[in-house]
This record gives C-alpha cells, sequence and structure tokens, in this order.
C-alpha cells in the first residue's frame, strides 16, 4: 500500500469540533480511512474496525446530507396509482381559496412541506452519532498507532500504559471492551500464525463494535424514531407557501375561510395524502439508514440475512474468547442465518449482525479502496463540500 499523513490526536479534536455536520462528516470518513491503512500496513491487511467504520460513516454521511430523500420519497409515492390525483386535489383547493402561485411552485411546496421534519431529526440523530463515536473511538486508534506501533517486540509496559488511558467498567460510560480490543490488536501486532492473527482482529473488531453499538444506542433509536409531519403541521406550512407575505391578514383570512366551510376540500385532501405518505416515508427512512455499501458494489440490507461467506481462515475458530464473545452475541453461531436485524433499533439484534458482517468481509482487501478521490480530498481539507459522488 501507498504510504500516505496519518492523523494526529490534534487532528481529531479538530475535526469533532467542526460545527458543519456535512464537512465534518467527510473528515471523519477520510481519518477513518488513514487510520484504517496506517493498520493494514503495520498489522495485517485484514479490515480492522476502522476499515468498517470508514464505509459507515460514509453511508451516514447521504443522511446528514439528506441524499436522496426527497427523490426517493417522491419516487415510492409516485407508484401509488392516488398521488397524483390527491395533489391535484390539494392544488385545486389552493387555487380555490385564491392562490397566486403556479402548480409547479405548489407541487414543490407540498413535498417541502411533507417532509423536511422527518429529514432533520433523521439527520441529526445521525450527525450526532457519528461525531460521537469518533471523538470517542478515533481518538483511541490515534493513540495507540503513537503510543504502540513503534514497538518492534512486545513490551507489555507499553500495552500497559495505553490501556491505564482507558476508563475501566462497561459501556456505555466504560471502556472496558476497548481495553481488550486493544490488547488484541498489541497481540496481534507480533503475532506471526496468520490464522491466530486473524481471529485475534477479528476478536478486537467486535468488542469495539460492541462498545460503539452500546454508546450509540440513545441516537440510533431517535434517527429510527423519526418525527413523521402531522397534518396540522403540514397544512400550515403549505399555508405559509400559499400566502408567503403579509402573515396577519393571511391568519384572519384563513380563519373566516374556514369558518365558512370554505377550507373543507383542502383539509381533506392534506389529510388524505399526509397519512398514506407518513406510513411510507417511515419506510423510506429506515430502508435508507438500514443499509450500507462497500466497493466496489455492494449493497448491503441491514434487515436481511448476509448472503456473504465466511472466509476460510475464519470458518472454523479456536480462539476460545472469540468464542465465547460470540456465544454472547451471536444465537445462531457459525451460520448466517437469522443474521439480518430486523429491528435495528435492537442492540442484540444489531449486535448479531454487525458480528457476521465483520467475520464475512474481514478479508475482503476491497475495503481499503480510498472512499474519496484525491481531488475530492483537496476540497474536503478546505472546507468545501466536494462535487461528484460522495
Amino acid at each position: 500500500m501507498d504510504s500516505l499523513h496519518y492523523p494526529g490526536i490534534d487532528d481529531v479534536i479538530q475535526i469533532a469540533s467542526i460545527d458543519d455536520p456535512q464537512i465534518r462528516n467527510l473528515l471523519i470518513t477520510q481519518c477513518y480511512y488513514e487510520i484504517s491503512r496506517a493498520f493494514a500496513e503495520r498489522i495485517a491487511v485484514d479490515a480492522n474496525w476502522c476499515t468498517f467504520a470508514t464505509w459507515a460513516s460514509k453511508q451516514a454521511g447521504q443522511t446528514i446530507r439528506k441524499e436522496d430523500f426527497i427523490k426517493a420519497v417522491k419516487s415510492k409515492l409516485n407508484i401509488q396509482p392516488w398521488t397524483e390525483e390527491a395533489i391535484n386535489k390539494i392544488i385545486l383547493a389552493a387555487f380555490d381559496i385564491g392562490s397566486k402561485q403556479n402548480e409547479n411552485y405548489l407541487q414543490k411546496s407540498i413535498w417541502k412541506a411533507l417532509n423536511i421534519t422527518a429529514l432533520d431529526k433523521a439527520s441529526d440523530s445521525v450527525a450526532r452519532g457519528n461525531k460521537k463515536v469518533f471523538e470517542e473511538i478515533g481518538k483511541e486508534f490515534v493513540r495507540f498507532i503513537l503510543r504502540c506501533f513503534p514497538d518492534e517486540v512486545y513490551n507489555q509496559n507499553s500495552i500497559n500504559e495505553f490501556c491505564a488511558g482507558l476508563k475501566p467498567g462497561l459501556p456505555p460510560d466504560g471502556q472496558q471492551y476497548l481495553l481488550n480490543a486493544f490488547t488484541r490488536y498489541y497481540q496481534a501486532l507480533f503475532e506471526e500464525d496468520n490464522k491466530k492473527k486473524a481471529e485475534l482482529i477479528l476478536l478486537a473488531n467486535l468488542e469495539v463494535g460492541f462498545h460503539e453499538q452500546t454508546r450509540l444506542q440513545p441516537e440510533i433509536a431517535d434517527s429510527l424514531n423519526v418525527a413523521l409531519v402531522e397534518p396540522k403541521e403540514f397544512r400550515n406550512k403549505f399555508y405559509d407557501e400559499i400566502y408567503p407575505t403579509n402573515t396577519f391578514w393571511n391568519r384572519i383570512k384563513t380563519f373566516f375561510l374556514r369558518l365558512f366551510g370554505r377550507l373543507t376540500d383542502l383539509d381533506s385532501a392534506i389529510e388524505q395524502f399526509v397519512n398514506f405518505s407518513q406510513h411510507n416515508l417511515r419506510l423510506i427512512i429506515t430502508e435508507h439508514l438500514m443499509s450500507i455499501s462497500f466497493p466496489p458494489d455492494i449493497r448491503i440490507q441491514l434487515g436481511k440475512d448476509l448472503t456473504a461467506e465466511f472466509p476460510v481462515i475464519l470458518q472454523k475458530l479456536e480462539n476460545t474468547e472469540l468464542n465465547m464473545l460470540l456465544n454472547k452475541v451471536d444465537p445462531t453461531p457459525n451460520s448466517l442465518l437469522e443474521s439480518g436485524a430486523i429491528d435495528w433499533a435492537d442492540l442484540p439484534e444489531r449486535i448479531h449482525f454487525i458480528a457476521d458482517l465483520f467475520r464475512c468481509y474481514q478479508e475482503s482487501n476491497n475495503l481499503f479502496k480510498e472512499p474519496f478521490s484525491p481531488e475530492q480530498v483537496m476540497e474536503i481539507r478546505a472546507g468545501s463540500l466536494p462535487a461528484g459522488k460522495l
């Protein structure tokens, strides 16, 4: 692998302090990639936790930027035979009460009023989780590189000094699983047997993953429990679009229109449209959140059983502690049966899926591909949102 700049503690702190969640996410993703490459060059080409975090963070970026959400909502709703009719009813009713906006403007206003609340909450929850994990776990990976990678032979004092900086106790408050994980990574540094090394790395990845997912539980539950727009809220936003000026007099006008029954058709059309859309919007957001893409073009649905295979070196596991952990988190040992997490907000289901995901893809060299082009990286580091696919 080509050499590249590896981040320091100051880099992690600086990235985590960025207010713009979109730029921060892109820098987090790139930083995970650089840490992942450092581990691959020093320990093994097996995927480490930061390798998976690179692609998870890249996927999170789509939600943070709300990419394709509106397009997905429109696509999902537009295949329904009644959608066009329902939208036309809203537009005709708006014209009937005196809206001066054109049809195209009103169509855009309908999608805007329907979509924004749920997307903002999901985006914010994912952004908070992305930052929360990076500023804790990303920093510890960098600290491990700086403290332990210079060792040419196993030095118990090195790993002891590193682990002394971790909090005792179980997650979400303690860091015992991180302590265990970095101890395995350090052992893997000097392990010459390829199978033993691969199992140590898998064990470490799972222990970091367990800590991460436990810490993320509030943000994940919040992102899936989206605040879908209610008919009344939709109606108020849509009225603001119909009457964009003179708010006070528009409210008076709306009051009398409703008093004399002139808003009945519009209210009815809005309620019908919103109630159906709520259900579909939740499905779309859940589906969007519950997927991850790996290079070159693998898209994995988190709610479905994995279809990949365990690599040969990890098919029969010998490490006692690894088997003990898998027995704890994997109800279908050595099988991908029921690996799909139907309820991603359920921690045990999520951990089961991640355990099998890590095991299936640990030997995939494709995961070490760059998440962004060199030109995009330059723009990201300059604080700009690059053009092209992110």
